[in-house]
């Protein structure tokens, strides 16, 4: 109970914050490549190398980055958490984050509903209207 308490409270439990919009958008992709169940090489491929291309980050630092998403998406009990630091963003940011969700969807060639499902209250959350969700969707189906 104690270690549980201690969980409850400690530092990885906070909301992650517009200091850290990069771990945001990483837990983001890190769940949405795994919500159909199983998280494919080109889709691990894919959220590298959209992290690498727009934070400009190299391989060591999106490792670690990845690393830590990963373990805030485990612990996390919703998406609000990330969504919140990301809301405040300017709109070609918000565009953008949503971009990276569907190269990840696309990278399968598949869209699962899941994920499209994810993507959907994702975009509304940071304020991406449907339009510009579904434009986006398109345009990464294409690619």
């Amino acid at each position: 109970m104690l270690e549980a308490l201690t969980r409850l409270f400690s530092r990885s439990d906070l909301p992650v914050t517009l200091h850290e919009p990069k771990l945001a958008v990483a837990a983001l992709l890190v769940h949405l490549a795994a919500v159909d169940g199983a998280v494919k090489a080109e889709e691990r491929e894919a959220i590298t190398g959209a992290l690498m291309d727009y934070y400009e980050l190299g391989a060591a630092d999106v490792e670690k980055l990845v690393l830590e998403a990963t373990r805030r998406d485990a612990e996390a009990v919703d998406f609000y958490r990330f969504t919140s630091a990301l809301a405040a963003l300017p709109d070609e940011e918000k565009l953008q984050i949503v971009r990276m969700m569907w190269q990840v969807v696309f990278a399968d060639k598949k869209n699962h509903e899941l994920e499209d499902n994810m993507i959907w209250p994702i975009a509304e959350l940071i304020h991406v209207s449907a339009r510009d969700r579904t434009v986006l969707r398109n345009q990464m189906a294409r690619g």
